[in-house]
């Protein structure tokens, strides 16, 4: 009998991280499941470097159960492991490898229950959805979303999405998207910078906007106290400008993200943010005509989750994983596009994600029994 330590270890043994290709982890799932007669359908990216793969087991009618995860994890470079981060590792009561919280562990447990749901009498059906390029944006999970509709004529009802939440349901994420903001200011000597345009002046004053934005929605109320933060944050992350003290910079770019809170807009914040950037343009070009400012979205914006609680999924999940709590994340997932594609969904996984893309990250052994055993539990609710 295959068991899920044993199927965690060959995932793990894959060093795909996002922005890469992950077809040879996608070839060895398909084999996985076609192995048991599964048929898989796989969605490629335009250059076919990458894809996302789906499958059914079960009758092909409404009301099925998807089962969610990505294949990609996030790097080791720089990092002070322990141990071999694509070895599976185990010491007292843990399994270390890179992915085997995030989320690696999940699928185990889901592939390791796949000779049990064939033999069982499944009422509706289960279907599982492997992703690419999470890591770095949600990127596939769309792509994957609508291919699946497509795909199937009946409908499944409910995602389940197994980022490592200790296996207490998650009914609420952050959204998130992440810019890239140039200045193209006016090269000269530092005397004249009332002559000149500096273009890390003027990215400054974009970066007090940011700032200023993020308290200015706190202070009129957009929080949610479910969240930790409890508001929609706004955070430069890096910068680049200059070449000497005594030059003023022609150029200054900066890369910054805003996760949104549920009830908050990450187009109106970009929106308010390119309305601030024209007006300083109108300003600055009167000095130097060719100033400008340049907003790069660097991928679609990833939406937030927030599930109704007087949704049918709540109370299932809660039963299935044994919790009663609903928790929320301040991190982003794919549940948000899941459920923009008409999937009530939740994050539900086992792992802490207090141990995700830090050195010698793992799962104890006990979580990945216990998700195995939310699979089980979950089988035996769809054969009623």
């Amino acid at each position: 009998m295959t068991t899920a330590k044993n199927i965690l270890e060959k995932l793990v043994s894959f060093p795909i991280l996002g922005g890469q290709s992950n077809l040879e982890i996608i070839a060895w799932l398909k084999d996985f499941f076609e192995s048991y007669g599964v048929t898989c359908h796989l969605n490629y990216n335009d250059d076919q470097t990458k894809a996302n793969m789906h499958c059914r087991i079960g009758p092909a009618v409404d009301g099925g159960v998807i089962l969610s995860g990505h294949t990609d994890v996030v790097p080791v470079e720089g990092q002070a492991w322990d141990t071999d981060p694509f070895t599976l590792t185990e010491k007292e009561g843990k399994l270390y490898a890179r992915g085997s919280c995030d989320m690696k562990g999940f699928l185990a447990c889901c592939l390791a229950c796949v000779p049990e749901m064939l033999e069982a009498d499944l009422k509706r059906p289960i279907y599982f959805a492997f992703s690419y390029d999470e890591e770095i944006g949600c990127l596939g999970a769309p792509f994957l979303v609508q291919d699946m509709i497509k795909t199937y004529e009946e409908k499944p009802k409910y995602a389940i999405i197994g980022e490592a939440t200790m296996m207490e349901p998650v009914v609420g994420q952050k959204g998130i998207c992440i810019y890239e903001t140039t200045v193209n200011g006016s090269a000269g000597h530092s005397s004249r910078i009332k002559q000149e345009v500096s273009a890390i002046h003027e990215a400054t004053r974009l970066i007090l906007w940011l700032e200023n934005k993020m308290n200015q929605l706190i202070d009129s109320g957009h929080t949610d106290d479910r969240f930790e933060p409890n508001h929609t944050s706004l955070h430069v992350g890096t910068i680049k400008a200059g070449i000497a003290p005594n030059v003023i910079a022609d150029r200054c770019s900066f890369h910054w993200d805003v996760r949104v809170i549920p009830q908050d807009s990450v187009q109106e914040i970009v929106d308010d943010f390119n309305a601030y950037c024209r007006k300083r343009e109108a300003v600055l070009r009167e000095r130097f005509p060719e100033f400008r400012i340049v907003n790069k979205e660097h991928h679609p914006p990833v939406p937030p989750l927030d599930t109704p609680e007087d949704l049918d999924i709540v109370p299932w999940i809660k039963k299935l994983s044994g919790n009663e709590k609903l928790n929320t994340v301040a991190y982003a997932a794919e549940a948000g596009q899941f459920a923009e594609g008409g999937f009530q969904a939740v994050i539900c996984g086992p792992g802490s994600i207090a141990q995700a893309h830090r050195a010698n990250e793992f799962i104890a052994i006990d979580q990945l029994e216990k998700g195995e055993a939310f699979i089980k539990r979950l089988i035996r609710e769809l054969e009623k």
